[in-house]
C-alpha cells in the first residue's frame, strides 16, 4: 500500500511540474505581428514574431519585411487648460442653482426675486477677477517644445540592401554625436563618424583603414601627407598650442589642400575666438576660385564646366558638408571648436582670443592602389603593419620628416607617390585595390575591422 502511495505522489509531481513547464513557455512565447501596409504586397498580412529582446512588444519593419523592437513612444503633451468660464450676472430667478460667490451670507430658503435695484449692485465686481488670473496660464509650453526639437539627435539607416536585417531601419544617431553619425550595417547600429576606419579628429586621432586607432601629432603651423597615391593627394595644416610642461605641441587639423587629376581643392575653418554654432565658418576653394553655398542643408555645389563627378553638399546648415569627387574619394568634414570642457579636461589652456576652430573629417577612397602612402594612406595597404605601439592609452605614430610638405598643395614630400592619374599596366604599382564594394566596420575599441564586399 506504502509504495503504491509514493507511486501516486512521484505521478502527481512530475505532472504539476509539466504543467508549470507549459505555462512558462506560453508565457514566454512571442507574440505574433503583421504588416498592415499594403505597399508592401511581399510583407503584407505575413505573420511574423518578436525578437528575443522583446516578446511582447514589436512592430513590423514593412520594409525590410523584419520584426524589430522599438522604444515606447513618449507621453503625449499635457492638454491646455480649459478656458475660463464667463460669468454673467447671478440668475436670481432659478431655485435649484447654488447661491453666487458673491453673496456669503446662506440663506435657508431661495432668495426673493429682484425686486429694488440694491440687489444686483454687488453682483457686477465678481465676473472681472477670473479672466484676469487664467489668461497668462498657457504661454509658458511652446519655449519647451522649441527647445526639445532642436536638441533631438538626428535619424539615419542602412541603405546597403545587402543587409536585409538593417536596410531602412530608422535609428538615432548617439549622445556623443546628436548630428554626425552613420548605421553600421553589419552590427545594425549607429556609429560616430569620429570612429569609424578613415577618421581625423581631435588631437589627430586617427583611425586607419586597417581599423587600428592612433595619434599623429607633428607640429604647429606645420603641413603633413596624409594621403598619397597615382590620382590623389591630400596635404593637412596643423594649427596647435604649446603646452610648457610637455616636450610637444597640442595640434589639430585646420584645413586641407587636395590634389586630384589637375585639379586642385582647399577646405579649411575659419579662425573664431567665440564660437557660435549659427554662423558658417567654413572656407571652400576650387581651382583657385572661391565656393560660395547658401546656408541651407541639403544644398549641393556643382563647377559649371569642368570636372564632372565633383560635388560639395552642405550637411547642416552651418559648418558641415560632403565633397565627393566620384570614382575617387568622399569627404565628410565639420568644422568645431575647443569647448572650455575639452581645454579644461585636456589642459589645453585655450583663451578668449582663439577657440582654435578645426576640422572634424571622415575619409572614404573608392580606388587606392596598394603603393598608397601618407600618416592615413599607408594604412590601405594590402601588406601594411601598423608600426604605432600597441596596447598603451595613446598610440602615437611618428615620423614627422618622412610626411612633411612644404606647403599645403606640395608633392614634395619624402613619400609622395602622385602623378596626377590613375595607375594603368604600365606603371609599377599598378595593383590597385578597389574599397567602392567595401562595407567596413570597425571595432568599438578601435582595434581592428571588418570588410565585406
Amino acid at each position: 500500500m506504502a509504495q503504491a502511495m509514493v507511486k501516486f505522489c512521484v505521478c502527481l509531481l512530475l505532472l504539476l511540474a509539466a504543467a508549470a513547464a507549459v505555462a512558462e513557455g506560453a508565457a514566454k512565447k512571442p507574440k505574433k505581428v503583421k504588416c498592415k501596409d499594403k505597399k508592401y504586397p511581399n510583407c503584407y498580412h505575413k505573420d511574423l514574431y518578436c525578437p528575443t529582446s522583446c516578446l511582447r512588444t514589436c512592430v513590423v519593419n514593412c520594409a525590410s519585411c523584419k520584426s524589430v523592437c522599438i522604444p515606447p513612444p513618449p507621453p503625449p503633451p499635457p492638454p491646455p487648460p480649459p478656458p475660463p468660464k464667463r460669468r454673467g450676472s447671478p440668475p436670481p430667478k432659478r431655485r435649484g442653482s447654488p447661491p453666487p460667490p458673491s453673496a456669503p451670507p446662506p440663506y435657508p430658503h431661495p432668495p426673493p426675486p429682484p425686486s429694488p435695484s440694491t440687489t444686483p449692485l454687488p453682483s457686477p465686481p465678481p465676473p472681472p477677477p477670473p479672466p484676469i488670473s487664467t489668461t497668462p496660464l498657457p504661454p509658458p509650453p511652446p519655449p519647451a517644445s522649441r527647445q526639445s526639437s532642436s536638441t533631438a539627435p538626428k535619424r539615419v539607416m542602412c541603405k546597403n540592401k545587402y543587409y536585409s536585417h538593417c536596410y531602412l531601419m530608422e535609428q538615432y544617431c548617439p549622445i556623443a554625436c546628436p548630428d554626425r553619425c552613420e548605421i553600421d550595417c553589419v552590427k545594425c547600429s549607429p556609429v560616430c563618424n569620429c570612429n569609424m576606419p578613415g577618421a581625423v579628429c581631435q588631437d589627430p586621432r586617427f583611425i586607419g583603414g586597417d581599423g587600428i586607432t592612433f595619434y599623429f601629432h607633428g607640429e604647429k603651423d606645420r603641413d603633413f601627407c596624409i594621403v598619397s597615391d597615382s590620382n590623389l593627394h591630400i596635404n593637412a595644416h596643423f594649427i596647435g598650442k604649446r603646452n610648457q610642461n610637455m616636450k610637444r605641441d597640442f595640434t589639430w587639423v585646420q584645413s586641407l589642400g587636395i590634389l586630384f587629376d589637375t585639379h586642385q581643392l582647399f577646405i579649411g575653418a575659419k579662425k573664431t575666438a567665440t564660437w557660435d554654432d549659427r554662423l558658417d565658418r567654413l572656407e571652400l576653394v576650387f581651382d583657385g576660385e572661391p565656393i560660395f553655398i547658401p546656408n541651407e542643408e541639403g544644398f549641393k555645389w556643382q563647377p559649371e564646366i569642368s570636372p564632372r563627378g565633383v560635388s560639395v553638399t552642405m550637411m547642416q546648415n552651418t559648418n558641415s558638408v560632403e565633397i565627393e569627387v566620384e570614382g575617387n574619394f568622399k569627404i565628410k568634414a565639420s568644422v568645431v571648436p575647443i569647448t572650455e570642457k575639452e581645454s579644461r579636461v585636456h589642459n589645453y589652456d585655450i583663451t578668449s582670443e582663439d577657440c582654435f576652430a578645426h576640422l572634424d573629417l571622415n575619409f572614404k577612397f573608392y580606388s587606392l592602389s596598394n603603393n598608397v602612402s601618407g600618416v592615413l594612406g599607408q594604412t590601405y595597404g594590402s601588406t601594411y603593419v601598423s608600426r604605432a605601439k600597441l596596447g598603451v592609452p595613446m598610440p602615437i605614430l611618428g615620423g614627422e620628416k618622412e610626411f612633411a610638405s612644404s606647403h599645403l598643395f606640395a608633392t614634395d614630400c619624402a613619400v609622395a607617390r602622385f602623378r596626377g592619374r590613375f595607375p594603368s599596366g604600365d606603371d609599377d604599382f599598378s595593383d590597385k585595390f578597389e574599397y567602392a564594394n567595401l562595407n567596413c566596420a570597425g571595432r568599438s575599441d578601435g582595434h581592428g575591422v571588418v570588410c565585406k564586399r
